[in-house]
């Protein structure tokens, strides 16, 4: 279209004289008035006014995705990103906020709250969309909602594609399969009756699971019992068929954690709830060991939101958002240094890990082993404390740290994922490659290397992080690792790739590998495909 027939104007050009490439040459460089742009004004030429266009600008900040501390820098550096945008809902509210709200109505957790519930979230999480958009956004980090993810369990494994399908296999002797039967099953199945119902979370425990739609309700199957320990009296009834989780129905929840003796919820709003476990006030409420009454966790984290939980052998772990920053608590027995306090004794109500204020890190994501624990920073940093038997901190020794300490031989490597089982470590870098260290029994390390005279060294113990080259030779960028969590049971590892592709590893007697070992093997020492598809 010609400019002169448009009705949009011109654009002029003034830093530019308008004549010949040959007078340029001749000429003296022409002195000129520098124009100042300013985001308001009177659309004189030269300016770009910000304000004539606000719809477009919120457009770029919306489809841009821009981090919440961007839009927080937006409104530090420019009047124009404080103001009034007076676009609906909210016409008092700031452009950056706009953005950021819209950015929230894209998360799945956030789309079914009515305005009620909204508001109270904002408040919760300190007052502005901006701060709310954070918290959502460090949830699916390091929780990998709306995305396929694999758990390993003891005996059995968990995987659940990009869609929300759930397919189980392994050990069902209490029906945690969840296919209707006690049968061991060696190969991936799809579990029929939750045909229709999209699963976003899933956790494992011993001979029970538990998954989460993407309604917030709870699906539990095997071990009819939320405290029961590992082996007991407890959890005699066998559930064969997921059944919904009655006393969760009134909680909109979007994470699991299945520790030893208890069980710990996540609502969307950032509250966490435990079940059993409570006798001599352990998780800070009296209650019997059979009680499966869902109670919030009280102290110092009733007023602060929570974006992860992990469970360990008798503690639970709390990532928590605050407007100053995230940070860490922990709650229930200390043994080892667990807790990260500086000492081992135990904690009834959540207590502030203070140490990684010293270190001046950020946790982005939180690990909790049956007897030590891990954080990614922001910076990617990796931090282990707890019991260091067979090297599982990564410092070179087996001695305990009861304070979270920087993995000093990780310091090459950006973290960006971590996960810990009974003694075991494994970090995931930026780029996709994946280090292990810790115990090396049932081959679950992925160090498959021959020793003098080829013989397998398969289980020998690491005591700093070794890259698992058996996974790199894959040529796949991991995203994703699980390994069992439990003292009572053999471990395994899955190791998600980004393309949709899971690799399995380590103790498979059960078929919790995926497939049926041969020749009386009882584990597997090379990471292979599982028959499965989670993209």
């Amino acid at each position: 279209m010609d400019a002169t027939t448009s009705d949009t104007p011109s654009i002029q050009y003034h830093n530019i004289p308008d004549q010949p490439s040959t007078a340029m040459v001749v000429a003296p460089v022409p002195t000129f008035q520098r124009i100042q742009r300013h985001c308001f004004g009177d659309s004189i030429p030269g300016e770009f006014p910000l304000a004539a266009n606000p719809s477009i600008v919120l457009h770029v900040l919306t489809a841009c995705n821009l981090d919440p501390k961007d839009l927080a820098k937006l409104e530090a550096t420019c009047s124009f990103f404080r103001q009034p945008a007076n676009f609906a809902p909210d016409y008092e509210l700031s452009i950056s906020e706009v953005a950021a709200l819209d950015m929230c109505q894209k998360r799945a957790i956030f789309k079914p709250m009515n305005e009620e519930e909204r508001q109270e979230f904002k408040q919760r999480c300190g007052g502005s969309w901006k701060l709310v958009l954070r918290f959502l956004l460090a949830g699916e980090a390091c929780c990998r909602r709306e995305k396929s993810q694999a758990i390993a369990g003891p005996g059995h494994s968990i995987a659940v594609t990009s869609k929300g399908v759930v397919y189980t296999f392994g050990s069902n002797s209490s029906g945690q399969l969840g296919h209707g039967t006690i049968e061991e099953e060696c190969r991936p199945q799809p579990i029929r009756s939750l045909q229709g119902i999209r699963i976003i979370q899933a956790a494992a425990g011993a001979g029970r699971t538990m998954l989460i739609s993407d309604s917030g309700q709870v699906y539990a199957f095997g071990k009819d019992s939320f405290g029961e320990a590992e082996y007991g009296s407890q959890g005699t009834k066998m559930v064969a068929t997921p059944q919904l989780v009655e006393p969760l129905k009134n909680i909109f929840v979007v994470q699991a954690a299945i520790g030893n003796f208890f069980t710990a919820v996540l609502s969307r709003e950032g509250r966490v709830y435990t079940f059993s476990w409570g006798q001599d006030m352990r998780l800070g409420h009296q209650t019997e060991p059979t009680d499966v009454e869902p109670r919030p966790l009280l102290g110092a984290l009733e007023n602060i939101p929570v974006v992860q939980i992990a469970a360990g052998y008798c503690y639970l772990l709390a990532l928590a958002c605050q407007p100053s920053g995230m940070s860490v608590y922990s709650v229930g027995c200390g043994l080892g240094g667990k807790l990260g306090h500086g000492s081992r004794t135990d904690e009834k109500h959540p207590r502030l890990i203070e140490q990684f204020q010293h270190l001046n890190l950020q946790p982005m994501v939180v690990a909790a082993g049956a007897w030590h624990a891990a954080v990614v920073g922001q910076d990617g940093r990796v931090c282990t404390w707890g019991w260091g038997r067979y090297g599982c901190l990564g410092h070179g020794n087996e001695e305990c740290e009861s304070v979270p300490k920087v993995v000093e031989a990780l310091n090459h490597v950006k973290a960006v994922h971590v996960a810990t089982g009974d003694y075991t470590t494994f970090v995931v870098s930026d780029n996709g490659d994946v280090y292990s260290f810790g115990c090396g029994e049932s081959a679950s390390l992925g160090h498959n290397a021959l020793a003098a005279g080829g013989q397998g060294n398969r289980h020998a113990n690491v005591l700093t992080p070794e890259l698992v080259a058996s996974l790199k030779q894959m040529n796949e960028r991991v995203v994703q690792i699980s390994l069992t969590n439990s003292i009572y049971w053999n471990a395994h590892t899955f190791a998600l790739t980004e393309s949709g592709k899971l690799y399995a590893f380590g103790a498979g007697d059960k078929g919790q590998l995926g497939t049926e070992l041969v020749n009386n093997q009882t584990e597997r020492g090379n990471p292979e495909q599982v028959e499965i598809d989670l993209s």
